[in-house]
């Protein structure tokens, strides 16, 4: 027998017939009996209720237009708010802060409710606390990608406004810079990649006028990505991850630069380390550059993510890496060579993936040829030559040559000279790199 409570109903509607009835008897409908356990009815009413709340407070935010923030400041959200602020300069104007258990997503759609409020949301690591979101705001946001500064913003910021568009000119006329703007420019990229993009660091530098406290503030960067690590890294080997991170700058500096999973610790294995390079990755630290299969289009789809090459998404955490020999070559003799060109390719795979490039390169077997990185402007796949000095780029014209490489005509290389054309190579000085979507954007030959 169950020994559940149960509560019986009757059905008047019921059509079930009295078979006790005598023959002649009048057959009158007997009421079928309906059973509901107690936890059913308790389900009942709380679905009832939470109905109800949300119809009463819908029809009394729109009769009495109640402010949406007032709901994310009342009662019913303090536990969720770690603190908030009212601005007195600009009336309406609010900020709060949420505990980061990725509650703050549901709140957005609150905002919106009456179409008041323009909301801008940003934190660190939303890539990584996105993934705990239970009820994302689908339909009331559009997400954006933050990176730190690329040369242009810091030209801006040290007050060369217009010298970006004047810089694409010249790419788009092939005409080589003066050698006054030539040195100019190398001495504001040669700060840039020195600084990195990072704000705090260029607004210290732009008031100071030297790098004085650079170092030092790009080595506490270093520290706080791993207690970030050590923090937010759940279900993963938090060790493993840091060591992957302490390792880049020392493959880099290799000549074979593929990132090695067996160079990290011995005996490791790609399977039991890619959950902790796709942390950092989701993390924003780090940019993967693939290995593809073969130099041909489309770029999706066509590589090896078993084969990988490993950069800081911003240079200045390379540059707080470097040995303190390589430290002095760079900010005393503004030497960007170090470390076999490492920096050099870390500043380009920095700057392609801020345009919004994903990072591809292509290593042949049994072969030195082997190409830095690759990207697509209409029709034609261009690969892409980084230069520590300015001698000849043999794999780039071994790729333009060859039949066997149809969707390849025209190529890119990236020196310390200037704008220049040859053999169906366009040659553009280091600190024209931001620049390439654009001047691919228009690329006609």
């Amino acid at each position: 027998m169950d020994n559940k409570d149960n509560y019986t109903f009757e059905d008047s509607n019921s059509e079930a017939v009295n078979n006790a009835a005598a023959p002649n008897e009048e057959v009158k409908p007997k009421k079928a009996k309906h059973t509901f356990t107690t936890g059913q009815i308790i389900l009942s009413v709380v679905l009832a209720f939470i109905a109800a709340l949300a119809i009463i407070t819908t029809v009394v935010c729109s009769v009495n237009h109640i402010n949406p923030v007032s709901y994310i400041a009342g009662e019913t959200s303090k536990d969720k708010l770690v603190n908030k602020w009212q601005s007195q300069s600009a009336p309406g104007l609010s900020a709060y802060e949420f505990y980061d258990d990725g509650t703050y997503s549901s709140y957005i759609s609150t905002f919106s409710f009456d179409g008041q409020y323009d909301v801008i949301c940003s934190g660190s690591l939303l890539g990584i606390s996105y993934k705990r979101i239970q009820s994302n705001s689908v339909g009331y946001k559009t997400d954006y990608e933050m990176s730190s500064l690329d040369f242009e913003e810091f030209l801006w910021a040290k007050g060369y406004e217009t010298a970006p568009d004047e810089m694409l000119a010249k790419m788009k006329a092939v005409k080589p810079f003066t050698e006054l703007e030539h040195r100019v420019y190398s001495d504001l990229f040669r700060d840039f990649c020195i600084t990195g993009g990072m704000p705090a660091i260029v607004s210290s530098y732009l008031q100071k006028g030297t790098f004085e406290g650079v170092l030092e503030m790009q080595k506490q960067l270093i520290l706080n990505y791993e207690e970030d690590v050590k923090k937010y890294a759940e279900g993963l080997d938090k060790t493993r991850i840091i060591n992957v991170l302490n390792h880049i700058p020392v493959q880099l500096a290799k000549e074979n630069k593929k990132f090695q999973i067996s160079k990290v610790s011995h005996g490791a294995r790609f399977k039991d380390y890619w959950g902790c390079i796709e942390w950092l990755r989701d993390a924003g630290i780090v940019n993967i550059c693939y290995c593809m299969d073969f130099p041909e289009l489309p770029l999706r789809g066509n590589y090896d993510s078993s084969k990988y090459k490993l950069y800081f998404f911003d240079t200045g955490l390379l540059v707080a890496n470097l040995d303190e020999d390589s430290q002095n070559d760079l900010r005393v003799k503004g030497d960007l060579g170090v470390y076999k060109g490492a920096l050099y390719e870390n500043i380009i795979s920095e700057s392609l993936h801020k345009q919004g490039y994903e990072l591809y390169y292509y290593k042949k077997e049994d072969s030195t040829l082997e190409e830095d990185f690759f990207v697509r402007a209409k029709d034609f796949l261009i690969p892409v030559e980084v230069k520590a000095t300015n001698g000849t780029a043999k794999s780039l014209r071994t790729l333009l040559k060859s039949e066997h490489y149809q969707d390849i005509t025209y190529g890119i290389k990236f020196i310390m000279g200037n704008i220049g054309f040859a053999n169906n190579i366009f040659t553009f000085p280091y600190f024209c790199s931001f620049l390439l979507k654009r001047y691919l954007n228009d690329f006609n030959p």
